[in-house]
C-alpha cells in the first residue's frame, strides 16, 4: 500500500504535477476557471476506471464497470475490499484516495465513488476538477450545499457523469416518465412516496457509544472519518451502519429517497422547494429518528400546477384508500393527478398501475420519448465515450444534483422537527436561522 500521505504533502505535490485539485476545506471559494480536458476515448477503446471504496455497494459497482479497464482500487477497510483486492492482485491499491488521484492522475479517465454519504462530495469534486468523469453512488451528497457544488462543477468541468440510481434506468421507471408528462392522469398535485428503512437495515434513534474499542487492523480509521468531526472508532458505526449517524449519513431518507421519488422528480421537474415540514418519532443528536413524515412544497413550474410531495420511513404509510386499498409493500410511491393515479409499488418504478383501473382499462401508452437503457454503468460508460455531458444519458449531475438537493432539505427539517422556508436562490432557512448550520457543516481541520 502507498504510503500515508498528510494535506499537505498532497497538495504540494499536485501542485507539482501541474493539474488543478479542488482543496476540500475552502470549497465555498470560486474554483479554478479552466481544468484538464477529459481524454478522447474512441467506442472501440476502454475507459480507465479507478473505484473508490469497493466494498458492499461499491462490489456492486465494480462488477457494474469491471470489462473496462481497472486501473486503481482504492478503501479504507482492507477486510470490506478483500474480495475486489483478490479478483484484481495486479491493480494497484490504495487506502487514501488523494494519493491514489496523485500517482495515477495521468491514466485515470473515471472514478466510481461508492463511499459513505460523508465522503462522495470531496471525493467526486477532486475527481471532477481533474477532468476525469465521475460515477457516484446515491445520494449524491450528504448536505445541500454539497449537491449544489457538485450540480455547478459537473457543469464547469464538462465530464460525464452518473448518479447511481441504477432504476433510473429500468424500461419501468421511463415509461411512467413518458405517461405523466403525456397527460395521461392530468396535472399531477400531490404525491406519496414511502420506504421500509432503516427498520432491520440500520439504528436509528439512538445516541453516541461511550465505550471506545481498538480500531480493526484492516480499518485506516482517520481515512474513514475523511471530513467528519473527529470521534473514536465504534463497530456502531462501521460497516453499513454509518447510514443513521448524522455526520456520516443521511438516514432513510438519503438512502431510499433517490429511488423511490425518481419518477416524480423526473416526470415533473421539481426543484426548489419552497418550504419542508415534519414530524418525526423524536429528535436526536447524532441519529436520525425511528421514522418521519415529511412533507415539500413545490411551485408551480410553467404550466405545471404547484405539488405536495409527501414522505413516509420507518414503516410509516400512507392511507391505504390512494391506492384504493391495494397492498402497499414497504418501498412505493403514488403520484395523484386530476384525471388519475399512477401507483408504483416497487423502489425503482419497473411496475405500473394506472387507478382506477377500470378506467384506464382500454389505455394506450404514448410514443416513446426516452431511450431504453443498455443498463445503467452501461449507460454512464457509453456516454464517457462519446463526449455527452448532458440529457442524452439519464441520470446525470445536472438532474441528480437539484433532486439531491431538493431531498436533503427534508433532513433539515427532520433535524429540527420544524418547518423550513427556503430561499433557493440565496441557499439559506429564512424563518428558523438555527437550520443554516445544517446546510453547511464545517469539514474536519487538515480536510
Amino acid at each position: 500500500m502507498p504510503r500515508k500521505t498528510d494535506r499537505r504533502e498532497f497538495m504540494k505535490m499536485t501542485a507539482a504535477a501541474g493539474v488543478g485539485f479542488w482543496v476540500a476545506n475552502s470549497y465555498g471559494r470560486s474554483m479554478r476557471e479552466a481544468g484538464p480536458q477529459p481524454r478522447r476515448i474512441g467506442p472501440n477503446e476502454k475507459l480507465n476506471i479507478a473505484c473508490v471504496g469497493v466494498g458492499g455497494r461499491g462490489r456492486g459497482n465494480l462488477d457494474g464497470v469491471k470489462g473496462e479497464n481497472i486501473v486503481a482500487l482504492c478503501d479504507v477497510d482492507e477486510r470490506q475490499a478483500a474480495s475486489a483486492f483478490k479478483e484484481f492482485p495486479d491493480t494497484p491499491k490504495f487506502h487514501d484516495y488523494r494519493v491514489m488521484l496523485d500517482k495515477l492522475h495521468k491514466q485515470i479517465d473515471a472514478v466510481v465513488v461508492s463511499t459513505p454519504d460523508h465522503m462522495h462530495a470531496p471525493i467526486t469534486l477532486a475527481a471532477m476538477q481533474l477532468g476525469k468523469h465521475v460515477y457516484c453512488e446515491k445520494p449524491l451528497t450528504r448536505t445541500v450545499d454539497e449537491a449544489r457544488r457538485v450540480g455547478e462543477a459537473a457543469a464547469k468541468y464538462k465530464v460525464t457523469t452518473q448518479m447511481g440510481n441504477g432504476g433510473n434506468a429500468k424500461k419501468g421507471a421511463r415509461r411512467s416518465v413518458e405517461m405523466i408528462r403525456s397527460g395521461a392522469i392530468g396535472p399531477v398535485r400531490e404525491v406519496h412516496a414511502w420506504t421500509d428503512r432503516p427498520v432491520g437495515w440500520w439504528p436509528q434513534g439512538i445516541d453516541r457509544p461511550k465505550d471506545t474499542p481498538p480500531v480493526p487492523d484492516t480499518l485506516k480509521w482517520d481515512l474513514w472519518l475523511g471530513v467528519a468531526p473527529e470521534r473514536p472508532y465504534h463497530p456502531a458505526y462501521v460497516p453499513s451502519k454509518w447510514r443513521g449517524w448524522w455526520d456520516f449519513g443521511t438516514g432513510a431518507l438519503g438512502d431510499m429517497a433517490c429511488h423511490i421519488c425518481n419518477v416524480a422528480f423526473w416526470s415533473l421537474d421539481l426543484k426548489d422547494p419552497t418550504a419542508v415540514e415534519c414530524k418525526v418519532s423524536g429528535l436526536h443528536k447524532e441519529t436520525a429518528p425511528a421514522w418521519s413524515k415529511v412533507v415539500w412544497e413545490f411551485p408551480a413550474r410553467g404550466k405545471q400546477p404547484p405539488v405536495k410531495f409527501h414522505w413516509y420511513d420507518g414503516g410509516q404509510k400512507p392511507l391505504p384508500e390512494l391506492a384504493e386499498g391495494r397492498e402497499m409493500p414497504g418501498n412505493g410511491s403514488l403520484l395523484i393527478g386530476d384525471r388519475g393515479t399512477l401507483y408504483l409499488p416497487s423502489p425503482d418504478g419497473a411496475t405500473i398501475v394506472l387507478l382506477p383501473e377500470e378506467k384506464f382499462a382500454d389505455f394506450k401508452a404514448p410514443p416513446k420519448t426516452l431511450p431504453d437503457s443498455p443498463g445503467h454503468h452501461a449507460e454512464w460508460i457509453q456516454a464517457c465515450k462519446q463526449g455527452r455531458q448532458g440529457k442524452q444519458y439519464m441520470s446525470h449531475f445536472g438532474r441528480a444534483a437539484a433532486m439531491t438537493e431538493a431531498l436533503l432539505l427534508g433532513n433539515l427539517s427532520v433535524r429540527t422537527g420544524k418547518r423550513i422556508e427556503w430561499d433557493a436562490r440565496g441557499m439559506k432557512v429564512t424563518n428558523l436561522p438555527e437550520a443554516n448550520q445544517y446546510v453547511k457543516p464545517p469539514y474536519r481541520k487538515g480536510w
